[in-house]
């Protein structure tokens, strides 16, 4: 029965509840309400009488309607990235936690060399996030093998460093949620900007094939849908790329962090015993 104790913190830190980030557990709603919102600007704002005389397009907005229903699928692949985009950011900012991330390291490696678990956990507590919450997770099983008299000093630091694994383990896929839609994203938006390019060069060249003189109205129709479509599925493309790499980066400096100070947590455990 004693050799089973010591796993019992183990089996109570993995069944914690959830994650410390915050975000959005649901991007299919996301993607239904972008598309909503596409549609209506497409049909209410873009599609309006007011952008047109005698049925051609006046202004831009009008030029955008006339690249015809590729539009709105455009603009909802462009809208789910802008809004997944702000959702990382709230999320990877609530993991990130208050304050620097390189002076909550500096400062718990300090504690550590001091061997002030209490003054390392009171850190935590400031801080807070996910590499505070990791870091916490790690401390409580730190005390707990401190006053085990049962396992070796090997086995102790086995239990430690499992702690810091299932911790980070509990973190990490809620920093890269949503994450691989924004980069699905990145190839999805210039593939059906291609669609609606060519599209509308095989309404040009219909235009262009009809008999008597090339109806100008059919050809520019099909030369607008072309460009526009090509616009927007550049623009989405760039956009995800852009905004995948950034969260990619931001998410390796946290997990980077979170090593660091599981790695310092163990080595000074097994210098100290």
């Amino acid at each position: 029965m004693e050799a089973q104790k010591p796993n019992q913190p183990a089996k109570a830190q993995s069944q914690k509840s959830g994650s410390n980030v915050a975000g959005i557990k649901n991007a299919f709603l996301v993607i239904l309400a972008c598309f909503v919102v596409a549609l209506c600007l497409f049909i209410f704002w873009f599609g309006h009488e007011s952008h047109f005389e005698e049925g051609h397009p006046i202004d831009l907005w009008g030029t955008i309607y006339k690249g015809g229903f590729i539009v709105p699928i455009l603009q909802t692949l462009f809208l789910t990235v802008i809004v997944l985009s702000v959702e990382r950011w709230i999320a990877i900012s609530s993991a990130k936690g208050k304050g620097s991330i390189e002076k909550f390291v500096s400062g718990v490696k300090k504690c550590l060399a001091a061997n002030d678990i209490q003054g390392a956990k009171k850190l935590c507590q400031t801080q807070k996030g996910s590499v505070a919450a990791v870091v916490a997770a790690a401390l409580v099983s730190y005390e707990e093998m401190d006053k085990n008299t049962v396992l070796s000093k090997e086995q102790k630091i086995a239990n430690l460093q499992k702690s810091v694994e299932e911790a980070t383990a509990l973190e990490m896929p809620a920093l890269q949620q949503n994450l691989p839609i924004v980069a699905t994203l990145t190839t999805l938006g210039t593939l059906v900007g291609l669609l609606g390019t060519v599209m509308g060069m095989i309404k040009s060249f219909q235009a262009l094939a009809a008999s008597g003189a090339p109806d100008s109205t059919e050809l520019s129709t099909g030369i607008s849908e072309a460009l526009i479509n090509t616009a927007f599925g550049i623009a989405t493309g760039a956009f995800a790329v852009i905004s995948y790499n950034f969260y990619t980066n931001k998410i390796d400096n946290l997990t980077y962090a979170i090593d660091e100070i599981g790695y310092s947590i163990v080595q000074t455990f097994a210098a100290s015993h």
